[in-house]
Formats: C-alpha cells, sequence, structure tokens
C-alpha cells in the first residue's frame, strides 16, 4: 500500500520503548498495523520492525523525533527502497537460477533482477530467454585477483542490493567481500554447521545422515559460517544413494534461497553479530 510506512529500529534495550515509539508514531498521525519487536538478552539489545499506515507529512521530522528519544547509537531505517535491486552469480547448475527468474518473471517477489554473471557460459542462452544481461566472465588461465576484479567491476556497475550466489562455485577472497560486505547471499547444499565446503553430499552419505538440508545465509570471510537468515530440512532413509540425496536437496535449495529472498526484500532480516534475527 502507498500509505505504508516501514520503520526498522535497533538500539539498546531499555524500559518503555514499545510505548515511546508508539506515541511518537501518533504524534506523526500514524497508526501502527503490525509491530515486531525482539530483546537480545545477552547484551540487552532492541529490534523491531513497525509498518503503519497514514500520510507521513514529513519523513526527516519523524526520523529527528524517533532519534532524539531513543537511545544513543540507535540505528534507524524509515522507508527503506521496497524494490530491491538483485545480481545473480551462477556457475552452471540451473535449479536455483531458474526459480528466481520465473518468479521474476510472474512479479511474485519484490524484487528487481538486474543481470546474471557467470563464470561459465552454460546458462546465458537460459538467461536471455528472460530478457535479462548474462555477463560470463571466466577464471581459467587468470589469478584469482584477475578474476574477482573483473566479476566486481561487472556487479558493482549494476548498484545491487544483494548478490545472489546461486550455486556460485566460487570461494571468493576476503578483498571481493569486504567491497559488497552485508550484500553477498549464499545457498549451500548442506544444514550448516554440519558438511561445510564441498560436495556435502558425499560427506552425509558416508555418516549415515537420516535428514538433509539446505542453509541460506550471508557470506563472510570464514567459509560457510556467515550470519544464517533460513534453513530447512527432508527427511530420508538408508535407501538414499548419493545420486538421490542431492536430487532431493535440490528442491530445498531451491526452497530455502527463495525464502531468504523473500525476508530480504520485505526487510524482515536485521543482522546483530554473527546472528540474524528474522521478523517473519
Amino acid at each position: 500500500m502507498n500509505n505504508q510506512t516501514l520503520i526498522l529500529i535497533q538500539c539498546q534495550d531499555a524500559v518503555g520503548l514499545v510505548a515511546l515509539i508508539s506515541n511518537v508514531l501518533a504524534h506523526h498521525q500514524l497508526n501502527i498495523i503490525t509491530m515486531r519487536e525482539f530483546v537480545e538478552e545477552t547484551d540487552q539489545k532492541f529490534f523491531v520492525r513497525v509498518v503503519c499506515t497514514g500520510d507521513l507529512k514529513d519523513q526527516s521530522l519523524l526520523e529527528q523525533d524517533l532519534l532524539s528519544r531513543l537511545p544513543a547509537n540507535t540505528h534507524l531505517t524509515i522507508n527503506p527502497s521496497r524494490n530491491k535491486r538483485l545480481v545473480i552469480l551462477v556457475t552452471k547448475e540451473h535449479h536455483c537460477l531458474a526459480d528466481i527468474l520465473v518468479r521474476h518473471s510472474f512479479k511474485t517477489m519484490e524484487a528487481e533482477v538486474l543481470a546474471v554473471v557467470g563464470n561459465y557460459p552454460d546458462l546465458e542462452d537460459f538467461t536471455k530467454k528472460f530478457n535479462i544481461p548474462f555477463h560470463c566472465i571466466s577464471h581459467e588461465e587468470k589469478t584469482k585477483a584477475e578474476f574477482e576484479n573483473e566479476l566486481a567491476e561487472v556487479v558493482a556497475h549494476y548498484q545491487a542490493d544483494y548478490i545472489i550466489l546461486a550455486k556460485f562455485m566460487r570461494i571468493l577472497s576476503p578483498s571481493f567481500v569486504s567491497k559488497f560486505n552485508g550484500k553477498l547471499i549464499n545457498i549451500h547444499h548442506s544444514f550448516l554447521p554440519a558438511f561445510i565446503g564441498a560436495n556435502p553430499y558425499q560427506q552425509a552419505y558416508d555418516r549415515g545422515v537420516k535428514i538433509i538440508g539446505a542453509t541460506a545465509h550471508y557470506v563472510t570471510n570464514d567459509l560457510d559460517e556467515g550470519p544464517i537468515i533460513v534453513q530447512n530440512i527432508k527427511s530420508i532413509d538408508h535407501s538414499y544413494n548419493v545420486p538421490l540425496m542431492r536430487k532431493a536437496g535440490k528442491e530445498i535449495e531451491k526452497a530455502v534461497l527463495s525464502k531468504a529472498i523473500q525476508l530480504l526484500t520485505e526487510d524482515r532480516v536485521m543482522l546483530h553479530g554473527n546472528r540474524t534475527i528474522v521478523f517473519k
């Protein structure tokens, strides 16, 4: 709705914060539809996501009024951009990319896919069927730094809100991650922290697991250890070999990555150290 106002707040916890926020919003003739709050008790941090209706006359004045009353060092966002901009990184596997592009084509997610970038050309023809630019940046016969510099140049051109690693099978360097800190989202074909790194289905099979899963998480300098956004699992039994596990895992990966993108584009995820606060 056009007359909705979305407010995101992170600050030190204190007595009466909910009442304080409610009073300020009422003063600005805003009616609260939903308010989801959470207190991290370990370090007494307060998180809240508020959706209001009403004609917001002066957003800067509302921001000023809130910050003047909330604790020092409050992080406040009012009406972040609604239609998030995405760049998708791929290698050869199509299932996650296909799911994203179909949702984008039918406008079932609040995001715009600006481009797809692959280190192989395999998915170029498929991408172009959706009238989306595809950039092939090969990593072959290049140093890691050379490849990542080319990749960063293309990605930075689009000024995306999020860069989605949809089965992009390259480990990114700390230098690259720092350039896009907080924007890189990966889908890992494992229920982290179990079976990190390569070939998790073989690892899971060798261990005789009875569940398999997938994890969508922020990319950090620690391999597969970034803040987790969404996880899901599927029960299996002894009859599943590695190919069957991989086939079942692809369905979980699509669902988990899609859910993570939805939560991010709706501004329902807040970072807190190596954890996330997710308001559903």
